[in-house]
Order: structure tokens, then sequence, then C-alpha cells
């Protein structure tokens, strides 16, 4: 009865939402086209990866993006070529018990890949999730590679996550839960432990319900995305001070963000097969050395906004549509609990 009742409700939603939404679109504006040329933007093109829900720019492999599929695919990572959207290396991750519900990738110093297994789909109810840590291989082909497995606590009780973040200066590991009203940012011990639980301590607020974040690559600054909205906080030294609202594109679920490797460009990802990466503008400032020529953020400090320049109209049909994917969104995590 739950069930029917919640795809009911969900399909109504959905038709009466649509009807008015798509309308308001298609008069006022075009659909986008990202070009699969690297930091403009690109396609996923494994059928294999049907739910990226996290996003890495490979500091060793110029063009390359690390990405995962979110909840039971297995132990595995795939390495996209930018400039073609296609696979060219898929690991696979022994030493590792089998993942529950893989939401984030983020690179550290060194090379090195760090996995959050982090989701509850329990709703916040796990005693304690995992992180992986491994290598990035040299050469790019099909492989199985050994990662380390930590296990996380939090010092306040248990919650859900999907944002994985090592500070690309000092390796430090951070996570910021996700709370509909805003969560925090978690700082890790100095150095995990692979033979006990690592707790992790709320640190700084987080105004945004966070489904991903990345560090810029010189480490100043942090990109938090939602659904509908981003904010840029300047890092200052993990006392986060709010900088701006960001680009954030409008996507059927927006799951993922990394930066690009020089820090020009921030790359937006989403859930679904053959899904987009979307690449705007970074703020300026936000890459090892370089700046956008046309960085972009806000200073409004209220709400978490969509962060565009679009009309009226527009804004009104994204936020028409927007609801129609929380309520679709909300369906479909109804339906995985059930």
């Amino acid at each position: 009865m739950r069930r029917s009742f919640a795809v009911r409700a969900g399909a109504l939603l959905a038709g009466v939402l649509l009807s008015g939404a798509f309308t308001v679109l298609a008069a006022s504006t075009a659909p986008a086209a990202y070009a699969a040329d690297g930091d403009k933007g690109f396609t996923i093109e494994d059928p294999r990866i049907t739910e990226s829900s996290g996003l890495a720019a490979s500091r060793q492999h110029p063009g390359v993006y690390w990405t995962h599929n979110d909840s039971d695919d297995g132990p595995y990572l795939y390495a996209v070529d930018s400039a073609t959207g296609k696979t060219v290396a898929r690991l696979t991750l022994t030493g590792v018990g089998t993942p529950r519900d893989v939401e984030a990738i983020s690179i550290g110093p060194d090379n090195e890949i760090w996995v959050g297994d982090i989701g509850d789909n329990l709703g916040g109810t796990w005693q304690y999730v995992w992180i992986y840590r491994l290598p990035e291989p040299a050469k790019l082909v099909d492989q199985t590679v050994k990662a380390t497995q930590y296990v996380v606590k939090y010092s306040d009780g248990a919650r859900d996550a999907e944002s994985l973040l090592v500070h690309p200066k000092t390796g430090r590991v951070y996570i910021i839960d996700k709370k509909e009203d805003g969560g925090h940012l978690y700082e890790g011990p100095a150095n995990l432990s692979a033979s006990g639980a690592n707790i992790f301590k709320p640190v700084a607020a987080v105004d945004l319900w966070a489904t991903d974040a990345a560090f810029s690559p010189d480490g100043a600054q942090l990109a938090v995305r939602g659904y509908f909205g981003g904010i840029s906080y300047a890092w200052n030294g993990g006392k986060i001070k709010r900088e701006g609202r960001l680009d954030v594109p409008l996507q059927r679920q927006g799951e993922s963000v990394s930066y690009s490797a020089d820090g020009t460009k921030i790359m937006y990802g989403s859930e679904g097969s053959g899904s987009s990466v979307v690449a705007e503008d970074a703020p300026e400032g936000a890459g090892s050395g370089a700046k956008s020529p046309s960085g972009k953020g806000s200073s409004s400090a209220s709400g978490e906004g969509d962060g565009s320049s679009a009309t009226g109209s527009v804004k009104f049909g994204a936020l028409a549509v927007a609801a129609v994917c929380v309520a679709v969104f909300g369906l479909r995590r109804l339906l995985r609990r059930n």
C-alpha cells in the first residue's frame, strides 16, 4: 500500500508540474549542447555507468575524470577520457569488503584516489561507513588494484553523506553530511587508522543540502553543490567562509562536482545513462596559479539560489522542473528503501 500510494503521488505531482514547466522552457530557451572536448563538458558514453555519483579530475592523466556508480555496482572505478566521453580504464578494488553505498571520490596528494562509501540508504542508521584509499595507476588499463579500507564513525551519531574531500596539500580527509536544512563539514583525524574506527567531528556549518563537494587544486577554495544550486567557500585553514553562489546547471539529478585539473572550471555531473558533465567557469583564484577569465560567484549571502543570469521566465521553468526532479528523486529513494 505504501509503495502504490507513493507511485500515484509521484506520478500526479510530476504530471502537474511538467505540463507547465516544459511549456515555459520550450518557449524561452533551447537545450544546451556540450561538446565532448574535455573541460568544455562531455557525455559519459559507457553503458555500465548508469548512476555516476562522484567525479574527480586526475592530475596524473590530463583530461581524465574518475567516476563510479552509486550503491551496489561493485568495487569498480571508471577512468573517463573527457575528450571522447569513453572509459579508458576500469579498476577493480581488492582488500575491501562489499561496497554498500559509494557516493564520492577525491584525489589527494601523491595521486592517491579516495573513495567514500559514505551514503546511508537507511536514513542515517548505519553505525559506521567506509573510506577506501588506493594509488592511482600510472598506466590506464583495466586492472585490479589493492585498496586500504578505513572505518568511519561520527562523533555525534550516524548520518547520511555524499561528499568526501581530501585536501590537496595536507591530505586531511573531510566529509559533508547531507541534510535538507543544511549540514556540517566533518574533519577526520590527521592520520587515518586502518585498524580501528576513525572519528569524524563537525567543524563548520554548510548552508546547503549537499550532494557533493570538491577542493580547488590549490586547496584555497571549496565548492559545494546541491541538486539545484551551489556555494563557493574560502577554505581559510578549515574555518570556511562563504564567498558566493555557484552557477550550477539544471540536471536531472545533480550528484557530483569536481574542479578541472587546472582549476579554471568546475565540472558538474549527474546520474543516469549517458549523463552529461557540464563545465562552468570557476570563481577567480580557484586554480593552481591560473584564473578563469570570467569566473563567477555572487556575493549574496541569502539562500542557495541557482546562480544563473537567466531571465525570470527561464528561472520559473527551471524551478518547476526542479520540483519534478525532487518528486521523482524522492520516489526513487522511497522505492529503494522498500
